[in-house]
């Protein structure tokens, strides 16, 4: 006796829902097998190389030392300094780097640098004398550079667009992305001109004549003996 129509139809449904199902597990296992990543190795960057890497150091060095008194021959906090004995302890503690104690021979260490080059922590050196890097600074930006001028003065931030400065600058030199390089030639000496070309950026044009400090002479006396 044949099944009632109702039974065939539900037997029907039932093998379509059984061939379904199987299709449906048919396919969940036949997919790509899921990636864990998060196990997976890294390579590190390559590390950052800065050329000038430590001048910012000097300059911050630097600026914390303004206000400490001026005296000739010194070179620490304790007893004052003089401008070459200020340059020499400021790159010794901040980068490491053992200057030799005059300005003449600072003048000689490191590589020399166009004005629109001169950064943070560079030296900056001045004929206050009539004669070559009688006179050194550290430079902090924004045309400003640090020193020691003379007896009774203090170590201060200076403005290199005066024109007392401007007209008296002699160059600058790198002495610690270079410190490992042979002394090279210092510039020639240039006597101060008469009428100062506007200075390339980062140093603007200087201001309106000044007289210069009086006590700026007794610079050299100590730093180039």
């Amino acid at each position: 006796m044949s099944p009632a129509p109702s039974s065939r139809s539900a037997s029907r449904l039932a093998l379509t829902a059984l061939c379904a199902s199987a299709l449906l597990l048919a396919a969940c296992a036949g997919g790509p097998p899921a990636r864990h990543t998060s196990s997976l190795p890294r390579t590190p960057g390559k590390p950052m190389i800065d050329p000038s890497a430590g001048l910012e150091e000097i300059s911050i060095q630097a600026m914390s030392l303004v206000g400490t008194p001026y005296r000739y021959g010194g070179n620490t906090p304790d007893s004052g300094f003089d401008c070459s004995g200020l340059v020499r302890y400021v790159v010794q503690r901040a980068a490491s780097v053992n200057l030799p104690r005059t300005t003449e021979q600072m003048g000689q260490r490191g590589v020399s640098l166009d004005r629109s080059d001169v950064a943070s922590g560079d030296l900056v050196f001045f004929n206050t004398t009539g004669r070559a890097n009688s006179h050194v600074g550290i430079y902090v930006g924004q045309n400003r550079f640090v020193h020691a001028p003379a007896t009774g003065g203090t170590v201060r931030l200076e403005d290199m667009g005066k024109a007392y400065w401007a007209s008296r600058y002699n160059g600058a030199r790198r002495v610690v992305a270079a410190s490992n390089l042979p002394i090279t030639p210092a510039p020639a000496p240039a006597p101060a001109p008469s009428i100062t070309p506007a200075p390339t950026s980062p140093m603007p044009a200087p201001a309106a004549p000044s007289a210069p400090p009086p006590e700026d002479d007794p610079i050299a006396a100590f730093a180039n003996q």
